[in-house]
């Protein structure tokens, strides 16, 4: 039976601790696998239907092109329609998640975190098909920035609010490393999110007035970079989810984070390209999105710190 007063059976420093939330990282890092999956082929499918229903917009191809459609667009826009109708529903919770080789439906115990994929030995129990060993990566990975940041800043409700801020990003950069694609379903919530809880007291040693500017001057600071690059060779040099993306990370880690946070990044995006390319796998003309970088630039400046990270680079 649980007492009445359980925060006195359970304090905050068991209930918040390394090992804890560690555990817990596990079963988020679960969840994160299925956004990862889930998220982009959310997108495609309602950017198609944002497809058909201009195919399908006479007034609109009026407007733009000056004259009336040709006779065959706006039927093959109800195909499109058709055939995205009769798709089977897609949420983060619907369906259950299946083997992508045989459509096994996965059983609960097929699911335990990391402990099923062992079990398993990383194949599916129907066809034996292989179980990519990225799904256990991403919930050990879950798992250990959950523990990191809790032994960083220690037993305190705000670690939760960092936990789940540290979960969004490494499922942004997963998602953009795979699609180049960094979801406003994500970055969005993560900005205001972040601004919301320097509001309401719940970030310590941080002022709105720090949050506000470090979503602007992170939002502005690549936006400028972007249009002086595209003016100067016409060429896109990274997409308008990056602006987004460190507008969040400075909303939570202040305008005087941004600098650290760059820099981290583009040392971490500097030593995995020297990788890719040792190893063959970065290609002439391949593009490399910049998204998992910032998101890991952000990760060590909060658990460094920003001094910190400044004196490795000689600027503290």
């Amino acid at each position: 039976m649980i007492p009445a007063d359980w925060s006195a059976a359970l304090p905050l420093d068991l209930l918040l601790s390394p090992w804890l939330l560690a555990l817990f990282g596990l079963a988020v890092g679960s969840f994160l696998n299925v956004v990862i999956h889930r998220v982009p082929l959310m997108l495609e499918r309602q950017w198609w239907a944002d497809v058909a229903g201009q195919l399908t917009d006479r007034d609109s191809f009026r407007r733009v092109f000056g004259g009336d459609a040709p006779a065959g667009l706006a039927q093959a826009g109800l195909g499109l329609e058709k055939k995205l109708d009769g798709l089977a529903p897609l949420t983060i919770a619907r369906p259950r998640s299946r083997c992508p080789s045989c459509g096994h439906a996965i059983r609960w115990y097929e699911n335990v975190p990391l402990v099923s994929w062992l079990a398993l030995r990383g194949r599916c129990s129907a066809c034996q098909a292989r179980i990519s060993a990225r799904y256990p990566l991403v919930e050990l990975a879950t798992a250990a920035l959950f523990g990191i940041v809790a032994w960083r800043l220690g037993a305190q409700p705000a670690v939760l609010l960092w936990c789940g801020a540290v979960a969004v990003l490494l499922a942004l950069a997963l998602i953009d490393w795979d699609t180049t694609v960094l979801p406003d379903g994500l970055t969005l919530p993560l900005l205001w999110a972040g601004l919301a809880a320097t509001a309401l007291g719940w970030l310590p040693g941080q002022t709105l007035g720090e949050a506000i500017a470090g979503a602007a001057v992170g939002y502005l600071s690549l936006w400028s970079v972007y249009w002086l690059f595209k003016l100067a060779t016409g060429k896109e040099g990274m997409g308008y989810g990056d602006f987004k993306l460190l507008a969040a990370l400075g909303a939570w880690l202040g305008w005087q984070a941004i600098v650290p946070i760059v820099l981290m990044a583009s040392v971490i995006g500097a030593v995995v390209g020297l990788g890719m390319k040792a190893t063959g796998s970065l290609r002439e003309g391949r593009f490399v999105p910049f998204g998992p970088f910032l998101a890991g630039g952000g990760l060590v400046v909060l658990l460094a710190g920003r001094e910190t990270v400044l004196s490795w680079i000689g600027w503290a």
